[in-house]
């Protein structure tokens, strides 16, 4: 069996941006910070990595992740809840125009 070397740079930052685009399309805010958080940790991790073997073991754990996180992406879409009180904007308060008492 021949040994497959470890991923390219250019194979790893994609699918960090992959994983990062899948994050960001929960609709649950919750989710959607956990796995940002947790994406850039994971990755963060690979970064400082020197051995090869471990390298390719994380990168294949991180593949794994990534088709879990599309699908549970996906699903979180279709049964997405109501939005927290921080992702609402509000509109400008129009109370500060009153008239002269």
């Amino acid at each position: 069996m021949a040994s497959v070397g470890p991923p390219s740079k250019q194979a790893i930052r994609s699918l960090y941006h992959n994983m990062l685009r899948s994050s960001q399309s929960f609709s649950s805010y919750n989710f959607r910070e956990y796995f940002k958080t947790k994406t850039k940790d994971q990755f963060r991790a690979m970064q400082n990595e020197t051995d090869p073997h471990k390298l390719r073991d994380m990168y294949a754990d991180a593949v794994r992740d990534s088709t879990i996180l599309r699908r549970s992406a996906i699903v979180n879409q279709l049964y997405g809840g109501w939005k927290l009180s921080i992702e609402v904007e509000k509109e400008p308060e129009e109370a500060f125009e009153r008239g002269p008492n």
